[in-house]
């Protein structure tokens, strides 16, 4: 859908059923993990040029299991490769819509900032005349005053 101005509302309730309905991925799947940079490293990478071989070579091994130690659990392997297509499936899922969540929530603060542009231009202006009025302005000014003596890309106009 082509962006036009975003005019939608998230109740409370809609937030904690979204929440909830998270929550519920989450459970459906709690065998998830957290890695360090360093284990992240560490680990052999499987992308999806790799896709192929892997398959490739749980066939080999099931249909070649004379050749493989017999410590070497064929099964593990079976699981594993069909728990990384599985995982890799809802990975595009939910890539695409943190994808449409986050360009979103961009569209939607881009509106926000530019009718708080405006609010604070006119407050600016008014704060000349209307009494009350020039403490508001200082407040919103307080955005675009310079951190450690440098202007923000805002007040500098970038």
């Amino acid at each position: 859908m082509a962006y036009q101005n975003i005019a939608a509302a998230l109740t409370p309730q809609d937030i904690q059923e979204i929440k909830a309905a998270l929550q519920t991925v989450q459970k459906k799947m709690p065998f998830l993990i957290t890695l360090s940079t360093e284990e992240r490293r560490k680990l052999v990478k499987m992308g999806d040029k790799s896709l192929a071989f892997v398959n490739n070579s749980v066939t080999a091994a099931q249909s070649n299991r004379e050749i493989l130690p017999a410590t070497f659990d064929v099964e593990e392997l079976v699981q594993d490769y069909q728990l990384a297509t599985a995982l890799t499936e809802l990975l595009i899922s939910m890539q695409q819509l943190t994808e449409q969540v986050d360009d979103t929530l961009m569209a939607v603060g881009s509106e926000a900032m530019t009718g708080s542009l405006t609010v604070y231009d006119y407050v600016k202006t008014a704060s000349k005349k209307t009494p009350g009025l020039k403490s508001v302005a200082e407040q919103l000014g307080e955005r675009f005053k310079a951190i450690r003596g440098r202007p923000t890309k805002a007040a500098s106009g970038s």
